[in-house]
């Protein structure tokens, strides 16, 4: 079974209904490391050598947060820029990361329709989310398609259970060698068939 790295980053999340769901289905599964960066980091001052330790035992990692201003809420960023060294995570011999995988987990408050070039934010997801998928890229991972649930603010309850049932299956379905192939053409994976009701 491979371990699988949850790096939750969240400021609010005490008011966050969608994403402690989300969170308090997976954060105790088997083979599951549960990291909230604003727990752990609430001064910001990251440990960037246990922060590499902990990559380094995992073989998924998972970017969990809010989708803030088309991005990461800022202590995420700030744990990419220096923990993802150069030397250790890229360049010449930078290698620690080699063929791990990696994707973003996300919540937006704005639905799924006003992600796209005709929509009120003129890009899709993916396209906000190139910056990680480059720097996967750049460190050698294999990025997957975005687990994504949108338009929190008006999901029903049996949407939310939905989701939460989806994200739990994504994390068995990871943890049992699923590759970028089995996921090939997917927009997110939310779509992708062994996660639709049976």
């Amino acid at each position: 079974m491979k371990k699988i790295l949850v790096l939750f980053s969240h400021p609010k999340f005490e008011k966050s209904k969608v994403n402690a769901a989300l969170v308090n289905h997976i954060k105790d599964m088997e083979g599951i490391t549960f990291h909230d960066l604003y727990e752990r980091y609430s001064d910001f001052h990251i440990d960037v050598k246990a922060e590499k330790e902990l990559l380094e035992a995992h073989d998924i990692i998972i970017w969990h947060h809010p989708f803030y201003w088309y991005s990461c809420p800022p202590l995420m960023k700030q744990w990419i820029d220096l923990v993802l060294e150069f030397g250790w995570a890229y360049g010449p011999d930078g290698n620690a990361l080699l063929s791990k995988t990696c994707l973003n987990v996300i919540t937006t408050g704005g639905a799924r329709e006003v992600y796209c070039s005709e929509g009120t934010n003129s890009f899709t997801v993916n396209q906000f989310l190139r910056p990680f998928e480059q720097t996967a890229n750049l460190c050698g991972m294999n990025y997957l398609p975005p687990f994504a649930v949108m338009g929190t603010h008006t999901l029903t309850e049996d949407q939310l259970a939905n989701h939460v049932s989806q994200y739990g299956k994504l994390i068995y379905l990871l943890q049992q060698n699923l590759t970028l192939d089995d996921f090939n053409g997917c927009f997110f994976l939310n779509d992708i068939p062994q996660l639709q009701p049976q």
